[in-house]
């Protein structure tokens, strides 16, 4: 069995509970070809980087899974023929990230770069040029 990413785009008209049950949907067809689900994130409704089928806006689902290709493949076929579902794309991937996805890591822990000086040396600077 091979380990697979997948990442699904719904609409943004449908509720947060319809994307819950569209995501069960799709764990079922594929526990049923005999692949198992290892996490399944919901990232939530983000814009989209550009316009897919009049939505600018979308909720995101990933899933991490250890199946065969044919159950892959069946689930890709489920997905594409859901109406709900804008785009998805699968990943054969090494080894599964136990972690939370970059997406669902707190935005505070980013860093900041700030490329110009704290306020206070940016007026030291300009007043030591004043004076040259």
């Amino acid at each position: 069995m091979a380990l697979y990413e997948t990442v699904f785009i719904a609409r943004q008209d449908i509720t947060s509970a319809q994307v819950d049950a569209i995501a069960a949907t799709f764990s079922e067809i594929l526990t049923a070809q005999g692949g198992t689900i290892i996490k399944t994130e919901s990232w939530g409704l983000r814009t989209l980087a550009y316009r897919i089928k009049k939505n600018r806006k979308g909720h995101y689902v990933l899933f991490q899974i250890e199946s065969s290709a044919a159950a892959k493949d069946e689930l890709e076929r489920n997905m594409g023929l859901n109406e709900d579902v804008l785009r998805f794309m699968t990943l054969k991937v090494e080894a599964h990230n136990p972690e939370p996805s970059v997406m669902m890591q707190n935005k505070g822990e980013r860093r900041d770069y700030d490329r110009r000086a704290p306020y206070e040396d940016r007026e030291q600077s300009q007043m030591e040029e004043i004076q040259i």
